[in-house]
């Protein structure tokens, strides 16, 4: 029983799983180099970070930007991302707050909570910035610049304030902005908590446009939602940067659902 054990979970297979779950047959073998994904993870949902993990090597994004997510829970989805699936990735973590609640951990040591960035490539000049307003809980932006479709690009990922505290996300989105409108080819991902119609926005769409093109302050079309209540929360904003392919996939894992994109960098 001991040797089987052994020949089931294999010498090089992360701690704390047993196994990893089978990805679907039309999963992506490797890396996809154009590809870049958006996931709010959904914190605290009792979810396995073995499922996230086969989640994300189903579509293999070049880069992944992840919200709600807990330091030790990022560290070990990368872990079984390599350890099951042969992807290899870079992390960069963006924590705004130390959350025992959330991220467990100890009194003294509790896990950090806020978002990441994952990358086939290697990660230069990160910046993790606090909004000065989160509002109820801390909130900021992290920026790395990597390789997307073979370039350099700056990417962010962000996560704005709540969904009724439109006053305080009136004051991020220019900060981000801001720092978004000094590059030439940026990729900004995240949950903005608000749909693409509303006022708070303003400031994103004048420096960048949504991968979905029916997405825009007034509507063109359908909107793809990409929550459970059926609203467009989360984005891929591109500037200097083209869109090829976009598509929001439904998952059982949170309450958000990720959004894809394929692009073309000039």
């Amino acid at each position: 029983m001991i040797v089987a054990g052994v020949a089931l979970v294999g010498p090089s297979a992360p701690s704390g799983a047993v196994f990893a779950r089978a990805l679907p047959v039309d999963a992506a073998e490797s890396v996809v180099p154009n590809r870049v994904m958006t996931w709010n993870l959904c914190n605290p949902c009792g979810v396995s970070d073995v499922d996230r993990a086969a989640e994300i090597a189903t579509y293999a994004p070049q880069v992944i930007g992840v919200q709600e997510a807990c330091d030790r829970e990022v560290a070990r989805i990368r872990d079984f991302l390599e350890g099951y699936y042969g992807l290899k990735y870079h992390v960069a973590y963006g924590t705004v707050l130390d959350s025992l609640s959330r991220c467990g951990g100890s009194p003294w040591n509790p896990g950090g909570f806020g978002q990441a960035i994952l990358s086939a490539a290697p990660m230069t000049d990160v910046v993790r910035r606090e909004y000065p307003d989160g509002g109820s809980e801390d909130r900021g932006y992290l920026a790395v610049t990597t390789l997307v479709d073979g370039h350099s690009v700056r990417v962010f990922n962000t996560h704005l304030a709540q969904r009724r505290q439109e006053s305080v996300r009136a004051e991020q989105v220019p900060v981000l902005a801001r720092e978004v409108a000094r590059h030439d080819r940026a990729i900004v991902m995240g949950d903005f908590n608000a749909v693409p119609e509303a006022p708070e926005l303003a400031a994103m769409w004048k420096v960048g446009t949504d991968v979905d093109p029916e997405c825009r302050p007034t509507p063109t079309g359908p909107c793809e939602p990409t929550t459970d209540w059926l609203s467009k929360f989360d984005y891929v904003f591109l500037r200097g940067v083209d869109p090829v392919e976009h598509g929001v996939r439904a998952t059982v894992y949170s309450d958000h659902h990720p959004l894809l994109a394929d692009v073309d960098v000039p």
